[in-house]
């Protein structure tokens, strides 16, 4: 059994912050049972690292917890966050920052792990 978990995030979106929460709950849960686990975000899911953004997002109309707090979550438990490049051109504007913990990793770093079997990957 694969003790890795390689998580990308790319149909997510300010538009649809609810499609944000599972991935990062299922980021949380693995970490929980020992897992080592990283988040990849790439098309619109990546302006989730946009500083402050994620304060501002629901995944319920209850509006019990932002994404905001589940981000923290992750954070927390140094799970890491990779950016890919071509989405951060694409979908970040100049004059956006994103938070401190962000990394950068392109396609080819979630592709590897896809093809690495050491790796488990889940695509949202």
């Amino acid at each position: 059994m694969s003790d890795r978990l390689a998580i990308l995030i790319c149909t997510a979106s300010v538009e649809r912050p609810a499609l944000y929460s599972t991935p990062l709950v299922h980021a949380l849960a693995a970490h929980a049972l020992d897992a080592e686990v990283e988040i990849h975000l790439a098309g619109p899911a990546v302006r989730l690292l946009v500083d402050g953004l994620a304060d501002s997002l629901y995944p319920t109309p209850a509006q019990e917890k932002s994404i905001g707090d589940f981000l923290r979550e992750v954070i927390a438990e140094e799970i890491p966050l990779f950016a890919c490049g071509m989405a951060r051109t694409g979908w970040i504007a100049d004059g956006e920052t994103l938070i401190p913990q962000a990394r950068a990793a392109g396609a080819t770093a979630f592709i590897a792990r896809t093809l690495d079997p050491a790796w488990r990957t889940l695509v949202y």
